[in-house]
């Protein structure tokens, strides 16, 4: 088998594991695989005939045989000539492919028969199976947002307090992985590997309640995991753990004081590493400087820190990456250049095994040290290293490994920009040739790797950062040091701890001139660009023009070379004029590409980029009329989208914008809010105001201007912010219209609040907390009229009321709507929602009512 045949037979099955995103993928990469079989091989030998005629023709005009030239003068053979004519090559390849498919779907995690995730009743209150689960920790604990602890626990055994059989239930065996956080307290010298119980509560994740949230349940299936625990304490004890007494010792003495718990060697070695660097340093310097050398799952970097990472576009930096692999490598082989080969090899395989169990085998770290591996590998062998190649195969084996590694985001990214800079960088560096080589590489790099990466950044994240290429040049140094002088201190840190911590102590001012270039970069206008959701064929679309730009890149290079070689072949033929003609006209014959492209085909290129992400998104902006009513455990949010023109009504808390409101708005390609309206003002201004003004301009703001209920701080200090960012402030009190565009807003009663909002031809009605007493008076009063839509808390409402409101559909932003409402509504035969059940609902002219989630009732209304 030759090289061109195993290339093909790894991209089958890298092709074939990407077919797995729809589910007829595995037939149609099969079937595509016949096709190919049956078609192909005709057409690359009628290509190389005509090739070959091409060719012949143009040798027979030179005087001399062709036969007689030098072998570096001839033609190189094209990539279609390299393919192989076989057709059985093609069906293996389309048979590799349909295996990698079968071979997902193996691997893919399912819950066994006695999965701990069976004993949540289904569609049961999550909350009642109250449990003890013994079993092993899996990870090392992280710290999360909401300050708990978090890690993952490989279950054993599980007592059931209230479970769904009723009553307890000791010590029934189990499987499965769970999803665990514990207060984090709790988790104090917890280590990988260690044997405890937790007492907590089993739930089930729920798919994502609102478009553009995280969807937290496909995250655990990805990680083998159906159910999560909510933690309160850990059992330490062997009188407290439910292990079974049967049990040999060595299984029970887990169950001792957690004085007795220990890390394994490999974590003892990343502890030692990162208290050297530490004890010298303070937070979020010191921090950072462990997380860029071991990566962030060494060390809990804070929140605020990674954020701004990511939104300056540094995400890269805080990971675990190739970097880290190519500097230790490069350093072992300095070290050990006066020694053999095999010693060489020896130490650099020990050092990247090191490396990765220190980074805690993720898989841009693996994809980097099986890269590294084959160096010295090559190394040894005195061979030449053909990095494409290296690539590939890397992909291929950490692939056949753990096959569902294909849609990890890591590692697609990490293939991605080490593919951008085998391919990109030497042509960019090229370009640069007049620029000292290091400065060039601080250019080039960034540029190489972000292009590549670009296309499934707006794919997932739907938004892209102007500043990114930038903030990489200038902070490029830094990183460098940073890099190079935090394994510098691991290492020191490890064989003698205090030398660890002098050497880590002199990087404090470049950590600290790091983070303040991401700080001020991520807190820049116009930081983060959101271009709406990007599909599939966008994504498609955007890689072949890369693909288009890189292979034209390389025939302009073959071309260039045929043009050297014409050269030649004049001067060899004389200065006659009709064999110079026809030396013209069979060079035109052997460029494939227009002439136009080698100096056109880079613009075009961009121009076609920016148009199929900008133009879809503007058609979409300019036409949708839309209102989203995200489903939030507090304060109701209303965003109404009219035709280019975003209202928001309400916020909520600084969790519910982080999660809910910005990235629903991300996913809509929205990046100013032209009217924010706060209803509920009465209560105290929201503190997710201010989180989303942070990132979003607001340029109306309407406040409700009844008097406080609640003091949650001066609205006084959010005037200035808006106003600073060119916004305008308005109070509203009752009575008071605000035009919306083609919607208007009129405050029924400020207090409570009531309000109305006529919506095309139909109306809604928000109405907020009230006893029966108000609501009894507001029927009588005849304040409230009718309206189509009823919009309220879910708390009980009077018949009284909903006579007077006459609703043709009610929604309720809550969890559980009160019973007597309930029914009460459905005798007058309204349709109902709730955003506990049905998720966020979305409503259009043409469409009526969607919603998120699926329920056994109304999913859409025409309404």
């Amino acid at each position: 088998m030759n090289q061109a045949t195993g290339v093909i037979f790894c991209i089958a099955y890298i092709l074939g594991l990407i077919s797995t995103a729809v589910p007829w993928g595995r037939y149609g990469i099969f079937a595509l695989g016949i096709a190919v079989a049956i078609a192909l091989p005709k057409l690359l030998v009628k290509f190389t005939k005509n090739s070959v005629k091409i060719t012949n023709k143009r040798r027979t005009r030179q005087k001399e045989n062709t036969l007689e030239e030098p072998l570096e003068t001839r033609e190189e053979l094209s990539l279609l000539e390299r393919l192989p004519r076989a057709k059985w090559v093609w069906a293996v390849a389309g048979l590799v492919a349909f295996l990698g498919s079968v071979y997902f779907a193996v691997r893919s995690p399912q819950p066994a028969i006695d999965d701990i995730s069976k004993l949540i009743p289904a569609g049961g209150n999550t909350q009642e199976v109250a449990v003890t689960v013994r079993g092993r920790v899996a990870s090392t604990p992280r710290l999360t947002r909401s300050g708990r602890s978090q890690f993952w626990l490989e279950t054993d055994l599980v007592s059931e307090i209230n479970g769904s059989e009723g009553g307890a239930v000791v010590n029934r065996p189990v499987s499965g992985k769970l999803y665990v956080t514990v207060p984090l307290l709790q988790a104090t010298s917890l280590y990988a590997d260690n044997t405890i119980a937790v007492v907590g509560s089993l739930y089930k994740p729920q798919p994502p309640s609102n478009p553009g949230a995280f969807d937290f349940q496909a995250y655990l299936a990805r990680e083998g995991a159906f159910a999560g625990l909510k933690g309160r304490q850990i059992d330490w004890t062997r009188e407290k753990a439910i292990a079974d007494v049967n049990r040999v010792n060595s299984q029970t003495a887990a169950f001792l004081e957690p004085s007795g718990m220990q890390p394994s060697k490999i974590q003892a070695m990343r502890q030692r590493i990162v208290r050297s660097q530490l004890s010298q340093l303070n937070v979020p310097e010191g921090p950072l400087i462990s997380a860029i050398a071991l990566g962030k799952q060494a060390v809990d970097l804070p929140y605020n820190i990674r954020d701004y990472f990511v939104q300056a576009g540094l995400a890269h930096a805080i990971a675990a990456s190739g970097t880290q692999v190519s500097m230790i490598l490069a350093l072992v082989l300095a070290l050990t250049r006066r020694f053999s080969k095999q010693l060489q090899f020896s130490f650099g395989v020990g050092a990247l095994f090191l490396l990765v169990g220190l980074t805690g085998f993720e898989p841009s770290v693996c994809r980097a040290a099986l890269m590294g591996f084959g160096t010295l590998f090559a190394l040894v062998l005195s061979r030449q290293v053909k990095p494409l190649g290296l690539l590939l195969i890397a992909a291929t084996i950490l692939l056949l490994v753990n096959p569902l590694w294909i849609w990890d985001l890591g590692f697609q990214l990490s293939f991605l920009a080490t593919l951008g800079l085998i391919v990109t960088t030497p042509p960019l560096m090229a370009k640069l040739d007049w620029m000292p080589p290091a400065i060039a590489s601080i250019v080039v790099v960034p540029i190489a790797a972000s292009v590549w990466v670009l296309p499934l950044l707006l794919y997932v994240f739907s938004v892209v950062s102007p500043y990114s290429i930038l903030v990489n040049i200038i902070a490029a140094p830094l990183l460098w040091i940073l890099s190079i002088g935090g394994m510098v201190s691991a290492l020191a840190g490890l064989i003698f701890p205090p030398a660890g911590s002098v050497l880590a102590q002199l990087l404090d001012y470049p950590a600290k001139g790091l983070i303040a270039i991401a700080q001020y970069f991520s807190q820049l206008p116009g930081n983060s660009v959101a271009v709406g959701q990007v599909s599939v064929f966008q994504l498609i679309a955007l890689y072949s023009l890369i693909g288009w730009v890189w292979i034209g890149g390389r025939r302009k290079k073959e071309e260039g070379r045929g043009k050297r070689e014409e050269g030649r072949r004049k001067k060899e033929e004389g200065r006659r004029k009709k064999e110079e003609g026809r030396g013209k006209k069979g060079k035109s014959r052997v460029v494939s590409l227009p002439s136009f492209s080698s100096a056109w085909i880079l613009p075009l290129a961009l121009v076609a980029g920016i148009s199929i992400i900008v133009l879809p998104a503007w058609h979409v902006q300019s036409s949708l009329f839309q209102v989203t009513l995200l489903a939030t455990s507090g304060e109701p949010v209303l965003v109404i989208q009219d035709r280019g023109k975003v209202a928001l009504i309400n916020s909520g808390d600084e969790n519910t914008v982080r999660f809910t409101v910005l990235p629903f708005l991300q996913k809509q390609g929205v990046n100013s809010v032209n009217f924010a309206i706060a209803t509920h003002g009465h209560l105290g201004l929201s503190s997710g105001w201010g989180k989303l003004l942070e990132r979003l301009p607001i340029k109306t703001f309407y406040d409700n201007h009844a008097p406080k209920q609640i003091h949650r701080g001066s609205n006084q200090e959010f005037m200035t912010a808006v106003q600073s960012r060119q916004g305008v402030y308005f109070p509203l009190e009752t009575s008071s219209t605000v035009d919306l565009g083609s919607t208007r807003l009129q405050f029924v009663n400020a207090e409570i609040p009531v309000v109305e909002f006529l919506v095309g031809n139909r109306t809604w009605l928000l109405v907020g907390e009230m006893t029966p007493e108000v609501q009894k008076k507001l029927a009588a009063t005849g304040t409230l009229k009718q309206a189509q839509v009823l919009w309220w808390s879910g708390k009980t409402l009077t018949a009284e009321f909903l006579s007077a409101v006459g609703p043709q559909v009610a929604i309720a932003s809550a969890d559980e709507i009160d019973p007597e409402t309930a029914a009460q509504l459905r005798q007058s035969k309204t349709q109902i929602f709730w955003t506990g059940r049905d998720g966020a609902l979305q409503w259009t002219p043409a469409g009526g009512f969607k919603t998120t989630l699926e329920s056994e009732e109304n999913q859409t209304s025409f309404l």
